[in-house]
């Protein structure tokens, strides 16, 4: 500061500040009531500022501003937000008086709340009646809507997709547990009179020559992750009608070892095939004859022996370097 000022604290008191520079750390308590969390959107925003103006006698105020990031949290855990959602359709294939079949879709997540950085699994059934070729995928949309003098604005995007397999006329698909990872995204803001953000997961399907299936289901992202949802999870794949019963059958519960060479090869094959004194070869004639002459010799040679001690050990140990992230 170039000249003496008085700033005026609190109270009615004045401070009289000389030449230099000088600091007043303060702070202040945010209105009881709830913040919209900021936003910057398509049409419009939701933005704090933090100002301080400094008042000069015989000279205009001096201000300065500097912008404060707002987070109204929405807690996943609440029960609303727990609750799994399903949605289904069918839909008939066919231009004019030709009808191929209908194409069935059912899809399920297990919970409306969900925040960024965590994986939503899908759980869908496809079913192909019609002739056509078709190919699933699913989305994550954000819808904004703007309301102001009685009029309303709307912008959708897509944030995030994933593409399944393409299914074949006659043919059937299933997603079990199919991951989409959500972006990094605005919360859902459900509370401004203004400004609305809503996202929706959609799982639809391109069938050539006709309107694209496709079934919408909410979804609310929060700001406060779920703890102990890992629970419910082995629950909902039962609940969504997926028989998984093969999968233990074909997956012992401890690897077997291989078996020994002597119960494939008997002995009696084994000396039948490989002679005990192979007879020297002498290199002239083994230039004159076919090299397949000699292959039957290694046909049935023993593997080496299964064992889970290494029979060479080295003597150094390799360490390989391990980083942990916290």
């Amino acid at each position: 500061l170039k000249h003496t000022i008085h700033f005026y604290a609190t109270g009615e008191e004045s401070l009289i500040l000389l030449d230099g520079r000088h600091e007043f750390p303060f702070s202040f308590q945010l209105p009881q009531e709830p913040l919209v969390t900021s936003f910057s959107g398509k049409y419009g925003s939701i933005q704090y500022y933090v100002k301080a103006v400094l008042e000069r006698p015989a000279a205009p105020d001096q201000s300065v501003q500097t912008e404060l990031q707002v987070i109204s949290h929405i807690d996943i855990s609440s029960p609303a937000l727990l609750t799994p959602v399903l949605r289904s359709q069918e839909k008939m294939v066919g231009c004019w008086f030709f009808t191929s079949g209908p194409v069935s879709l059912s899809a399920k997540i297990e919970r409306k709340g969900y925040c960024n950085g965590e994986a939503i699994p899908i759980y869908a059934e496809i079913e192909n009646c019609s002739s056509r070729l078709i190919v699933p995928k699913a989305a994550i949309f954000q819808t904004q809507t703007y309301l102001a003098s009685g009029k309303t604005k709307t912008f959708r995007q897509m944030v995030a997709n994933v593409r399944g397999n393409h299914i074949a006329s006659g043919s059937t698909d299933t997603w079990n547990g199919k991951t989409l990872k959500i972006p990094p995204v605005s919360p859902s803001i459900l509370d401004c009179c203004i400004i609305r953000v809503e996202y929706s997961l959609a799982v639809y399907i391109h069938i050539p020559g006709a309107k694209k299936l496709m079934i919408e289901m909410p979804l609310v992202i929060g700001t406060i992750p779920c703890i102990g949802f890992s629970s419910r999870n082995s629950s909902i794949t039962s609940q969504f009608s997926m028989d998984m019963s093969w999968l233990a059958l074909t997956m012992p519960e401890q690897p077997e070892a291989p078996p020994n060479y002597a119960d494939v090869v008997s002995e009696e094959e084994f000396s039948r095939h490989v002679p005990a004194y192979p007879p020297p070869i002498d290199c002239e004639e083994q230039l004159c004859c076919p090299v397949f002459a000699y292959i039957q010799e290694f046909r049935f040679q023993p593997p080496p022996l299964y064992s889970e001690i290494d029979p060479h050990p080295t003597d150094v140990e390799e360490v390989q370097p391990v980083s942990f992230m916290i």
